[in-house]
């Protein structure tokens, strides 16, 4: 019998570079009061949001995930031509075929690399960045490009009064490639699909095409389930995932959790007992909930502004519809 020559990667793998970028139209509250029955106060105290950026038609999917990954590969100090992956986080991208990464790879380097689109709601960055952890380690991919991407002002329903507020537009993007040492830790990802119900899209596409409703799908979800399992069940994924690295939550610099809601970060500090010197992302409350490109424009934010800075060591966790999940501890760039 033959013998499959092994597989011949990067010891480990590290996050070299981001990038963002967030869309020129900056949207305040009193944009969405407009459709809906509430007011700025409670808008702020139930979500901690005061802005959120919309996208124009010329800011496609496509365009803010170029913008973005350019801005980290410049970062990253890696030719376009060195990426021999990309993979894309989204689920607002609405040709189901082809995968919008291949387009997004086209657009950016001549090197042919792997492309494909990823659907796994907020915690697609968590799992993209995985993926482009195991290319890198299995030699499949000297540097991985991971984008996560919205334009969820589309799947908004901008007179639902439980989410017309939540959601916001944009991209942020990581080059993944070698490293010497561990700088990416083991990955706690999950799902349970049980709770699916809890967030999704209102109808699925077919039924607005054959007529069965008029309304546009949108995103929906039950906020107090949603509150309740992302405050209790993610701090214990969040701890797992400090474990699985080795360390402890004294260890940490940052915390850079899912942008979903101001009370259910401050209420994850709280549970996991983090000590006062961790600096926490709270890009929520300009940018709103990106879903998949929460953690990349958060991360970016922070290191762009000096909150953080390359050598730190973060805490990430992301979730959402699904309802999936996806926590690690990384060294920032």
């Amino acid at each position: 019998m033959a013998k499959i020559k092994p597989s011949k990667g990067a010891p480990y793998a590290r996050i070299l570079g981001v990038g963002g970028y967030r869309p020129t139209r900056v949207v305040p509250n009193e944009v969405i009061l407009e459709k809906i029955d509430s007011s700025d106060e409670w808008i702020r105290s139930r979500s901690g949001i005061a802005t959120r950026h919309w996208a124009s038609p010329e800011e496609t999917v496509t365009a803010m995930s170029v913008e973005a990954a350019g801005k980290a590969l410049a970062n990253a100090g890696v030719s376009p031509e060195q990426i021999g992956g990309v993979v894309v986080s989204t689920v607002s991208h609405f040709k189901q075929t082809p995968a919008v990464a291949t387009e997004i790879a086209d657009q950016i380097t001549q090197s042919k690399p792997a492309a494909f689109d990823i659907s796994a709601g907020c915690a697609g960055f968590g799992y993209g960045l995985t993926l482009a952890k195991g290319m890198v380690v299995e030699g499949s991919a000297e540097y991985v490009l991971v984008i996560g991407v919205e334009r969820l002002s589309d799947l908004t329903d901008l007179e639902d009064r439980a989410t017309a507020f939540l959601f916001g537009d944009g991209a942020g993007a990581v080059v993944v490639g070698p490293s010497q040492e561990p700088e990416i830790g083991p990955t706690v990802w999950g799902s349970e699909g049980d709770k699916s119900e809890t967030i999704k899209q209102t109808v699925p596409w077919t039924d607005y095409r054959d007529g069965t409703v008029e309304r546009f799908p949108a995103i929906t979800q039950e906020g107090q389930a949603v509150f309740r399992w992302a405050v209790f069940e993610m701090a214990k994924v969040a701890q797992q995932a400090l474990d699985a690295a080795g360390i402890t939550a004294a260890d940490l610099d940052v915390f850079i959790p899912h942008q979903a809601n101001m009370r259910i970060i401050d209420s994850m500090v709280k549970t996991l007992k983090l000590p006062e010197h961790v600096t926490v992302a709270r890009d929520v409350e300009t940018t709103g909930n990106t879903s998949a490109a929460s953690i990349p424009l958060a991360m970016e934010r922070l290191l762009a502004t000096g909150q953080a800075k390359s050598g730190d060591t973060a805490l990430v966790i992301g979730f959402g519809a699904g309802l999936v999940y996806a926590a690690t501890v990384v060294t920032l760039p």
